[in-house]
């Protein structure tokens, strides 16, 4: 039986969901109407604020990490383009970063972009444009040494023509899969979005020269609606 993400069934005969209507406004875009009643009635939405998670995408990081398990105690981890920080916090409590589960090795949180992001307890962030020269050494400074995840959930900004925003999300992946390959460890992860649209190819072949495993993904609290995915490069080949 389907669930949402409270859990409760929705498959029964004669339920109907309770949802918000908004109307719309003078001067607002029918788009941002819908845009708005969308958020209100989502229930990822909703179980962020209720848990406490800076947006849905924390659901995201959540659900491809327990397919795959790579946010572990112990492990060292650099979220690029970290705002609003849902993807640091999730982090954070997985890799035991503030040392809350006995027994267990204590991780360590790198958040960086370009702009200030709110603080979050157990995680390092910074102002910091990963494309800088240097950038790299800096990252394994903070670190102390280098990493063993690096995840994006950058997306660059929309032009509002389809294959065009393509192309820019599968370039800024690639340039973030170069920056991994400096400062990852052996073995390590690569998680980032991605969207559909024919122009994955040549960074699938990218990916797969330098790591094990190759995965596309579209976790349940990615919309339906949305052309996105992740990809999930595990098992990291090391320095070529």
């Amino acid at each position: 039986m389907a669930k949402t993400p409270s859990g409760k069934n929705t498959s029964g005969r004669g339920q109907r969901d309770l949802k918000v209507k908004v109307k719309s406004a003078r001067g607002r875009k029918l788009s941002s109407t819908r845009w708005l009643q969308r958020q209100l009635n989502d229930p990822y939405v909703k179980r962020a604020q209720a848990e406490g998670y800076r947006g849905r995408a924390a659901y995201k990081i959540l659900e491809l990490d327990d397919k795959f398990r790579f946010l572990v105690p112990g492990a060292r981890v650099v979220d690029l383009g970290c705002a609003p920080g849902g993807w640091c916090q999730v982090a954070v409590k997985r890799t035991n970063a503030l040392g809350e589960k006995p027994g267990k090795a204590q991780g360590r949180i790198l958040g960086i972009d370009l702009q200030e992001v709110e603080p979050i307890a157990g995680a390092e962030i910074h102002v910091l444009d990963f494309l800088d020269d240097g950038a790299d050494d800096q990252v394994k400074e903070w670190l102390g040494g280098p990493a063993d995840v690096v995840m994006s959930d950058m997306a660059a900004s929309s032009s509002g023509h389809k294959q065009t925003d393509h192309l820019r999300i599968i370039t800024l992946c690639e340039t973030a899969a170069y920056f991994a390959f400096d400062v990852l460890e052996e073995g390590g992860t690569f998680v980032a979005k991605v969207l559909a649209g024919g122009a994955e190819g040549d960074l699938q072949k990218l990916l797969k020269q330098r790591f094990e495993k190759v995965a596309n993904v579209k976790p349940p609290a990615s919309r339906s609606d949305s052309s996105e995915k992740f990809v999930v490069a595990t098992g990291f080949r090391g320095a070529s």
